[in-house]
């Protein structure tokens, strides 16, 4: 399979039902560096209002503007 460009990802990205309906993605942080990059994400994301958090490798991302509030 050839590589995603930083278009495509994205828009597969989005294109999912979750992220459309303001539900919570996930994504490995080394796809996210290998198809565009770090810091192109989370300009992505800031730029829609979305918040980003990373554990274990994964970025997880709140595909709408709501506030988090940590609860542990």
């Amino acid at each position: 399979m050839p590589p995603l460009t930083e278009q495509q990802f994205f828009g597969e990205l989005f294109a999912s039902k979750a992220a459309r309906e303001g539900q919570v993605i996930r994504r490995q942080v080394r796809d996210v560096e290998r198809y565009v990059g770090r810091d192109p994400f989370l300009s992505e994301m800031r730029r829609r209002g979305f918040s980003v958090v990373e554990n274990a490798g994964q970025f997880v991302v709140f595909c709408n503007r709501e506030p988090l509030r940590r609860l542990l």
